[in-house]
Order: structure tokens, then sequence, then C-alpha cells
């Protein structure tokens, strides 16, 4: 599978299990998606179960938490992660804060659904990455698949769990990986070993890193399209590297993070988010922290730049294998 069949597999076999799950968002019905990735689903399930809602990401995440509150679990798709930002309220005030304003005694299990990242010329209105927003608040959940194996675990334990999750879906990956080289041609998965996605169910845990390979001389921390841009670094360049998919962001596995650098003695995190409160600061605050003592350089930040994505400057702002071996280079230097 590519990770949108990976994704709509998910989905197909959470509700099949589960008559409370609904799917919302617009043209996620009888279109199945901008990239279609809720295909079909409205014609096994019913437009009851599977539904369009208005241009109203507002309105799309407070049906949900109503939704959540009263017993459903909704699974509303946000069509691009750069149009979140008018649902923030209901998100943070609402669904973050239900299980401790009530006690305990309301939940809100919604999954919200975003493409998210760039590398498609989407320009500023469709290649943001909002997710260091999320991680900041309390009560929310952030997850951020690499492989369509990945996307289809995670996705069914998000929709599973009983607090609110924000799944943000690296578009740029949807149908390939993507090294970084972005004048190669594009590899499909289908040629990638995490493409063998099983049909039937599975979940894989969140706050759980996969160590995608191991290393001594450096430990590189990334999640979603900047793990196949570190490991194209990593084969071409020969590095005795361990790369950490961090796939959940929030629970936060940091065991794995600590045990890696005090090994290792270095690290380098990269993200395309901006980078002025970017998650690669928590990362690198948490690393300091904790292995203070065992780092040999100081920690370095590949990210996107502070300022709007840029449509005609694309692969300047993405965090490419240029910068990323520079940052390399120069912890390994230290």
């Amino acid at each position: 599978m590519n990770m949108i069949e990976a994704i709509n597999s998910a989905i197909d076999i959470c509700m099949d299990r589960d008559p409370t799950i609904v799917v919302m968002g617009e043209d996620v019905g009888y279109f199945g998606g901008v990239f279609k990735a809720t295909a079909g689903l409205q014609k096994k399930y019913g437009k009851t179960r599977v539904f369009d809602t208005p241009i109203n990401e507002l309105g799309i995440i407070g049906v949900s938490v109503g939704m959540a509150t009263y017993g459903l679990r909704p699974v509303p798709e946000i069509q691009f992660a750069d149009y979140i930002y008018p649902a923030l309220d209901q998100l943070v005030s609402e669904a973050a804060r239900l299980r401790y304003r009530s006690a305990g005694e309301y939940t809100a299990p919604l999954t919200v659904r975003s493409p998210f990242g760039g590398g498609i010329f989407g320009g500023q209105t469709h290649s943001q990455s909002p997710e260091g927003i999320f991680t900041h608040v309390a009560g929310l959940k952030t997850v951020v698949p690499s492989t369509p194996y990945d996307a289809k675990g995670l996705l069914i334990a998000s929709i599973e769990d009983n607090d609110p999750v924000i799944f943000f879906e690296p578009k740029r990956i949807y149908n390939g990986p993507f090294d970084g080289h972005y004048g190669r041609p594009v590899t499909p998965w289908a040629k990638h070993p995490a493409a063998a996605v099983p049909e039937g169910y599975y979940k894989i845990p969140l706050g759980k890193a996969n160590l995608v390979r191991e290393g001594g001389d450096v430990t590189i921390l990334a999640y979603g399209t900047m793990v196949h841009v570190a490991a194209a670094l990593i084969a071409d360049k020969g590095l005795d590297a361990d790369l950490i998919d961090l796939r959940t962001l929030v629970p936060l596995d940091i065991e794995t993070i600590e045990a890696s650098v005090k090994k290792t003695g270095r690290c380098v995190v990269v993200h395309e988010a901006t980078r002025t409160g970017g998650f690669g600061a928590e990362l690198a605050a948490l690393v300091q922290e904790r292995c203070f003592h065992h780092l040999e350089a100081p920690v370095e930040r590949v990210t996107g730049w502070d300022t709007p994505y840029p449509h005609s400057l694309e692969w300047a702002y993405f965090p490419g294998p240029v910068r990323l071996g520079e940052a390399i280079k120069r912890v390994m230097e230290d």
C-alpha cells in the first residue's frame, strides 16, 4: 500500500469494528477527499457515517467535540493543515480540556486528520507544518507517521484512543518516500519495505519511537518526511548514525532518545516547521537536560526558516540533505 491506501484501510477497519465512528470534512464523502484518503467509505457506510461539511473548520471540530462528548468517535478531516487555525479554540479550549474539566466524567475521543508539510509547491497556504502549536497544548496528542505501515497502525491506535489526537499526514510522501533530492524521479512506495502493510487489524502504540537504523557517532531525531531525507543522507555519506523516527511527538518516547544520545554523544534534530518555537527546540532542551554530561557538541537544529513557506524558493526553505549534512558535519567536528 501507499500511505493514502494505508490510511483508508485504517479508517475502514475501525468503522467496520465500531459503529460509533463517523468521518466528516470537506469533500470526504462522495469525492473521497482531496487526496482520496476516504475514497469508497461513504458508499460502504452511508451518508450518516461519512459526510461532507461546509467549508468551516471551526464548525467541523466544534461538532466533532459535541459528538465525542455524547459517545461517538469522530474522525474529522481538515483538508490542509494550513486551515486548522479557525478550529484552534475548539481543539484547545474544549477538546483538550474536557477530561480535566469534567474530572474524567467526559472524554473527547476524536482524531483530527490533516495533510501537512511542503515539497509539493503548495506555497504559503498549503505547505505549513503547525505541529508545534499542538504539542504545546496539554490534553492533545500529536502523531506524525513516516511510512504506510506506521500510518495504518498509528491511525488505528489514534482512533481507538480516548483522548483527542491530531494526526498529521506528510503529503509529500503520500505516494512514495522522498529523499530531499527534488531533481530525482519519484520513487513509489512499492519499492520500500514499509509498504508491506497487512490488510487486517494491527496497532502501533502511541509514544513509542522507531529506531530506523543504529549507529554510534551521532543521533538524528526526525519525523514525517524528514525521516527519509535523513535516511538517504546517512546511506549516501556512509554515516554511522542512530536515526530515530519519533512517530508521536506527544506522548514522546524520551527514553529511546536519551539512551541513544548517551551512547553517541551528539544529536541533530530536523523538522520542516519554522525554527522559532518549533518542536525541535523542545527536543534540544530535553536532550540538554537529560544528556548534558554525555554531549560532545551542542545540539544542532535543521529546520524551516522563520518566514511564510515560499512558492518560488521551495527548496531553499525545505531542510534538505545539504543543510542536514552541514549540521552533522558541525557536530562531528566539535
